[in-house]
């Protein structure tokens, strides 16, 4: 029974992602905002500690699903990428009474990037899969995922509570800044992770040989007689 409620929590996330993003984008028309918005805020929560407890429960028992290794990642993405796509087609956060124009920039631009940063890890994880290389999350994927969760929180308390409080923009703004900076450093540094193409092609054997000479301090691909040749044609 253990064995699927990891499952059964990441389904679960799945939904209150769904909720959640459709009680954004509803909020522009609903009267009590602040109310309305809280229980949202809560959804986001709930679906937040859904995905802490069930990475927990899975590596404690042992009962990863292929379900889970699928399904876990895309409700994250679904809920972080799907969040800041619904904040600008709602046109928030709302900052420093700037114009419409320049903050669907900034909403855009924030979405877009995270979108990118996102598809473009995606694509390096397969990759680097396919290559037997582990991809596991680092610490700069999880602050990553912690200022982006975090700005989220801060974009749904600003509409319902501070929408035009000078801290709140400002608030706002520096979260922001500071979750961009880091989703961009954490996709270079994914880059960083896989092996050149030159160490992909080379077969074990010819590995090394590289490695052994680069110890020797001569060249991978010369025999001692033909580096002692090489030596004297040098003098």
């Amino acid at each position: 029974m253990v064995k699927f409620v990891p499952n059964i929590l990441t389904f679960s996330r799945l939904v209150l992602t769904i909720v959640f993003l459709i009680m954004i984008l509803y909020s522009p028309g609903v009267e009590n905002k602040g109310a309305f918005l809280t229980l949202a805020f809560v959804l986001f929560v709930i679906a937040g500690l859904t995905d802490i407890i069930d990475g927990r429960i899975a590596r404690r028992y042992n009962v990863t699903t292929k379900f889970g290794r699928m399904v876990d990642p895309l409700a994250d993405k679904i809920l972080v990428c799907g969040a800041f796509v619904s904040f600008a087609l709602i046109g928030q956060p709302r900052l420093f009474g700037w114009s419409d124009g320049v903050l669907a920039v900034v909403q855009w631009s924030a979405a877009g990037i995270l979108i990118a940063r996102e598809a473009y890890v995606t694509v390096l994880r397969h990759i680097a899969e396919a290559r037997g290389i582990n991809f596991a999350a680092t610490a700069s994927g999880k602050i990553k995922m912690f200022l982006q969760s975090f700005a989220i929180g801060t974009v749904v308390i600003k509409m319902g509570h501070v929408p035009t409080a000078e801290w709140g923009h400002w608030f706002t703004s520096v979260t922001f800044v500071l979750m961009l900076a880091i989703t961009i450093i954490s996709g270079i540094r994914a880059t960083k992770r896989l092996p050149s193409q030159r160490d992909v092609i080379l077969s074990p054997s010819l590995r090394s040989r590289v490695n052994s000479a680069k110890n020797l301090g001569r060249r991978p691909d010369a025999s001692p007689s033909a580096q002692d040749d090489k030596s004297s044609k040098q003098v």
